[in-house]
């Protein structure tokens, strides 16, 4: 058999490919610090359930921040294990909730509690499981001072054990779900923000609602930058390479598996259609390609298998490229996609049943209403 150059099969596998580059294609991290720059007071919000296993590592960090003028409020939200204990011997402000007040959540409820008790102008709202490197608030706050309004930084994602690494897809679709990092730059607004790391001042917070306005939501920390955006404190969102990190899910599969699911169909129901309509678009040329691989026990090397393996080869390498700076994911990961592709749509169909039929998910041990946005 002849092979020619399967144009026509590229162009069909490698045009959606190229729309990564477009909603994912300005991943940009915290500013480096300025020789001089603003200190205000900041206190630090920490809503903790059942933490005590993932909390020693941010009162490691804060122990040798280079920044020192900031307090520690760590709410905790009716845990059954040795968090509240574990925060006051770090000397945090310790609060705790020990029941839900109709229509909130508990994550919502707790970021409002402690932003009643915070002392200072400036609000940081870090989830238990980060860490910050030692410039680490420095460069929070200064990047607050450049751009204002509401600031989150995505923390880099720190795995230790192979199936932590299932989770690619998810920060892929997450990172672009959001609409900050296009090739359009802030000439577009942000639909979202990122839950870890939450920035803006005591004025805006307190002036717009704050966690109020997301009382009942899953995905509060898309739903807290769409409702203080459209009260005039615009989202801005980075990546937190060099300056804050953290691990997940590392308490094994079921523990990745059920954290997905938690937000994963109630984000794309709220994502914006573009974007995505590309995402999509894109997921779809990654699965044609692999199928077009497929063809090969039956046709042979043709012009179809051909076009696949390029593609395959193509998507592997911008996984690799988009990951990169989100993780420590590896080559592996990228070369071994089809793996995190197939328990991707696993936990997508999980997610879609148990928001559109039962209407509820299952989270650190309570159950969580949910219901689609129509």
């Amino acid at each position: 058999m002849t092979l020619s150059i399967p144009t026509t099969e590229l162009l069909w596998l490698l045009l959606p490919w190229t729309l990564a580059f477009v909603f994912l294609g300005r991943l940009r991290p915290c500013p480096p610090l300025p020789r001089q720059c603003a200190t205000p007071r900041v206190s630090l919000i920490v809503p903790a359930r059942n933490e005590e296993a993932r909390l020693p590592p941010l009162l490691a960090s804060l122990r040798v921040q280079d920044y020192t003028d900031f307090e520690l409020i760590v709410v905790d939200d009716d845990s059954t294990d040795g968090t509240a204990a574990l925060a006051r011997a770090a000397a945090a402000t310790v609060l705790t909730l020990t029941e839900l007040t109709d229509g909130w959540l508990g994550k919502p409820r707790a970021c409002w509690l402690g932003a009643h008790r915070a002392s200072g102008e400036l609000f940081v709202f870090l989830d238990a499981d980060t860490a910050l490197e030692p410039t680490g608030l420095s460069r929070i706050v200064a990047t607050y001072a450049r751009y204002g309004g509401l600031v989150s930084i995505q923390p880099y994602h720190r795995m230790h054990k192979a199936y932590e690494r299932l989770s690619a897809f998810f920060f892929i679709s997450m990172m672009g779900s959001i609409r900050s990092f296009t090739l359009a730059g802030e000439a577009i607004a942000s639909k979202g923000s990122f839950g870890p790391c939450i920035v803006c001042s005591r004025e805006d917070y307190f002036r717009t609602g704050g966690h109020q306005l997301v009382r009942a939501e899953v995905v509060d920390d898309v739903a807290l930058a769409r409702e203080m955006g459209s009260r005039g404190c615009r989202a801005h969102n980075f990546i937190g390479e060099g300056v804050i990190s953290l691990r997940m899910y590392p308490h094994g599969l079921r523990d990745l598996f059920d954290g997905w699911t938690k937000n994963l169909a109630h984000g794309a129901m709220h994502t914006d259609p573009l974007m995505l309509l590309m995402m999509v678009a894109w997921v779809a040329g990654a699965v044609t390609g692999l199928n077009a691989i497929n063809h090969w026990p039956a046709h042979g090397v043709c012009n179809w298998v051909v076009a696949g393996l390029v593609a395959y080869v193509a998507y592997a390498a911008q996984i690799w490229w988009l990951l990169r700076r989100l993780g420590n994911y590896g080559v592996a990961t990228a070369v071994t996609y089809p793996l995190s592709l197939l328990f991707f749509f696993t936990v997508l169909l999980r997610s879609l049943y148990l928001t559109l039929v039962r209407n509820s998910v299952r989270w650190k041990g309570r159950s969580i209403p949910v219901r689609a946005p129509f």
